[in-house]
Formats: structure tokens, sequence, C-alpha cells
């Protein structure tokens, strides 16, 4: 990505995190990125383009993280644990994505469509890890789509309680050493109940 575009999507993301989408004009994105209406629309056709281009590459960059680190890990618990602590850190590192995202998924137009089903995909790749865990015993046997979107809401429920509490950043650690005496040791099946 050049200059330009990097600079016209780091702006459209800010804006639309903080604005909105509607309230967020091609007008507004120009003049706070600095360029002329044709430099934008050299890059993106459309405000809808820009968002869509947003919500695209964010998701595939949340996935394409689960995807490196969970080949990492022996078990599923581990997995799980991984997935919760890269959407932690996705909070604190990319809190206007999800913010524009989770704004979204409500409604029936082609944005709100579109981010409920960028979503869902995501929860899918977090289902196919719990419904693995399921599958060989490693975790207890559940409904993998439940336990897939509670823990995806572990994100969205971080980012009510950043707001919540007035925090500039989270802690990262802090709550995940939360999930891990509450949800993990949960759903864990102990070696020795085996």
């Amino acid at each position: 990505m050049n200059k330009t575009k990097r600079k016209i999507f780091e702006t459209s993301l800010k804006l639309f995190s903080e604005k909105g989408y509607d309230a967020t004009s091609i007008e507004e994105i120009t003049a706070t990125v600095g360029v002329a209406k044709g430099t934008l629309y050299y890059h993106f056709n459309s405000k809808e383009e820009i968002f869509n281009f947003l919500v695209e590459e964010g998701m595939k960059l949340l996935i394409n993280s689960i995807e490196i680190k969970i080949s990492k890990c022996d078990n599923v618990l581990d997995k799980i644990k991984a997935v919760s602590l890269i959407q932690l850190k996705a909070v604190k590192k990319y809190e206007n994505l999800l913010t524009i995202v989770m704004s979204q998924t409500w409604g029936n137009e082609t944005r709100n469509v579109f981010c409920k089903e960028k979503v869902i995909e995501y929860i899918e790749v977090i289902k196919n890890i719990v419904q693995e865990g399921v599958d060989n015993g490693d975790i207890v046997k559940c409904d993998s789509e439940i336990l897939a979107a509670e823990i995806f809401s572990l994100t969205c429920s971080t980012l009510i309680y950043k707001r919540k509490v007035g925090l500039d950043e989270i802690d990262v650690q802090r709550i995940y050493s939360e999930y891990e005496k509450t949800l993990f040791n949960k759903i864990s099946i102990r070696r020795e109940e085996k």
C-alpha cells in the first residue's frame, strides 16, 4: 500500500470510528488527509469502497494472526488461549477497526450485511478450533457455535469495559489472567479426568 493510500486508510479508520460512517464525508476525509478528491478517487471509487477495504483487510489481519499463532500450539486449549490473547491485543492496537465493525453489524444495509458476514467468518475460525477440542476431548462437550461466539464476545466486552472505566490503555495481561481464571478453567478437561 503506497503512502497516500495508507494515509486515506488510517484517516478513514479514525473518522469512521469516532464519528460513524454516515457522519463522515468524502470531503472530510480528503481535507483531513490533505489530498484532492481526485487523488482519493484514484485509490478508492467511493466511501463504501473505503469502508469495505478497511473491514476486509482488518478482519483478514485478525484471522491471519490466529492462523499463525495456533499453528505453534500443542493443544486446543492453548489455541483458544492464543485466540483470546490476539483479540485482547487487537482491542489495544486496532480499537478503531473493531469499533467500526461492531457498530455496523446491525441493520440490513449493504455495509451492515458485509460486516455481519466478516464477523461470522471470523467466528467460524474459532468454531473450528472449539469443535476440534470437543472432538478430541481437550475441552468439555459443548455447542461449538455458542462457545465460539462467546470467545469472540470477549473482544466486545473488553471494548465496553475499556470505555466504561475510562481507560486510555488496557492491561492485556491482567484481563487475560481473568479469562484464564474463569473461561479457560471452565472449558478445560483436566488430564486426570480423561
